[in-house]
């Protein structure tokens, strides 16, 4: 184990991406390993990004993307303007909403992020919003797409830790809604302590209008979430049928435009799939090591002789999650962390659900922690404010996020009450 933690650590200072560094680091201990075969690295990668539920991850990211290119992020947009426009900060309140409706239909933070900072930024910048509220909003709100379904990240612990993604999906959909609730009225009080202008007057038969050009797009959700909950398909059926949906909706609108785009866009899921899948079968060469030397058993009794109650575990785990947020990103630190601490979680009786809801929302965080913070860099770049202004706009956002977090912590029913209520037996092992 120390030959192992000792590659992997120098590995990790010397830069090199965590996918390779944890595979070499394990590879290092079968190589010499009088015992193991070298053959069985290979095995233990193609087994593990073998299983089926793998399949969801670049589905759901080429859905997302596909849906990007049509146009219809700019009409959710423009939907939520009219439903909140008339708030103070009612742009921004707009913002979040519009990520809460995008998050449904793409799992990606960062896809999130450079979209909204087309779209929402320079309108934000019209009606006086200073740059660095606008871009620490939408680098924010950004984030909120790792917890509505369907989440990348919960995708990933779901299929490493071989809990149902089904209930984790519906897990996220409570603190995801929290967080939009937060930035909100995070962005409204300080439009009002900036006397920002509102954008005028509710008006029903805007309303409509919108909605029906936002139709398309809101019928996505419905498509996923729905035929989970009616059981209908798995989640790997689903984002098929969401790739499906996107497809269809895009040719009957876009026609030869739309076609000319698909073969580029498919290019972009598949180079952020072969990272993701990389990752992942990289920690299935770890989880075999760990699996056949007994370590995660090993290390789940030594913290469990340290007597810490299941409270004081979660919070040193999370203070790790925020120091790595600083440097590695999401699937990252799922993929480093989860097949060490899980064993221990489960010692000490941590609901898994729970505990990906956890780690979800501090993964939230880290897209915002420099000094690599996706988001931040997204949408500097995207809306051409300095990095200094965009991380200034994250504070009040951020400390927002953190009593989110806390409340899940201290409250998991916030995680577990709406997957008990409407993922029955049957469904659990999806």
């Amino acid at each position: 184990m120390n030959l192992v933690g000792l590659v992997l650590l120098v590995l990790l200072v010397l830069s090199v991406p965590i996918g390779i560094a944890l595979s070499a680091a394990a590879a290092s201990y079968i190589m010499f390993d009088p015992v193991l075969e070298p053959t069985v690295i290979f095995r233990a990668f193609f087994s593990f990004i073998g299983k089926y539920s793998l399949m969801a991850i670049p589905l759901f990211i080429f859905a997302g993307f596909l849906m990007e290119k049509t146009g219809l992020v700019s009409q959710l947009f423009r939907f939520a303007d009219s439903l909140v426009g008339h708030l103070p900060g009612g742009f921004g309140v707009a913002t979040v909403l519009a990520c809460v409706l995008f998050g449904a239909i793409s799992g990606s933070s960062v896809a999130m992020a450079a979209a909204m900072s087309v779209i929402a930024i320079p309108e934000m910048r019209k009606r006086g919003y200073p740059d660095w509220l606008s871009g620490g909003l939408v680098a924010t709100a950004g984030g909120i797409a790792m917890l509505i379904p369907p989440s990348i990240i919960l995708l990933v612990y779901g299929i490493v830790t071989e809990t149902s993604i089904v209930e984790l999906f519906f897990a996220g959909i409570i603190p995801g809604l929290m967080l939009a609730t937060g930035n909100a009225l995070s962005v409204m009080g300080i439009a009002i302590y900036l006397k920002l202008p509102r954008s005028g007057k509710f008006e029903a038969a805007r309303v409509w209008k919108e909605f029906l050009g936002a139709a398309p797009a809101l019928g996505m959700p419905v498509v996923i979430l729905g035929g989970l909950y009616g059981g209908l398909f798995t989640p790997t059926e689903a984002a098929a049928a969401a790739c499906g949906y996107a497809l269809l909706y895009g040719v009957l609108s876009g026609r030869m435009a739309f076609i000319r785009l698909i073969l580029p866009t498919a290019e972009r899921a598949l180079n952020l799939t072969a990272v993701v899948v990389f990752l992942i079968g990289s920690v299935g060469v770890f989880q075999f090591l760990a699996a056949n030397m007994y370590w995660p058993q090993k290390i789940a009794e030594t913290v469990t002789s340290w007597g810490l109650t299941p409270l004081g575990f979660i919070f040193a785990y999370m203070f790790v999650l925020i120091l790595l947020g600083m440097f590695v990103d999401g699937v990252a630190m799922v993929i480093l962390t989860v097949p060490v601490i899980f064993p221990i979680a489960m010692a000490l009786k941590i609901d898994p659900v729970h505990l990906a809801i956890m780690i979800t929302l501090n993964v939230e965080m880290g897209v915002v922690t420099p000094p690599v913070g996706l988001n931040l860099f997204a949408v500097s770049g995207t809306s051409k404010i300095p990095l200094p202004q965009v991380l200034k706009g994250t504070i009040p956002f951020f400390l927002g996020d953190l009593a989110v977090l806390l409340l899940v912590i201290f409250f998991p029913a916030l995680s577990t009450w709406l997957p008990s209520q409407l993922v029955t037996d049957h469904f659990k092992g999806r």
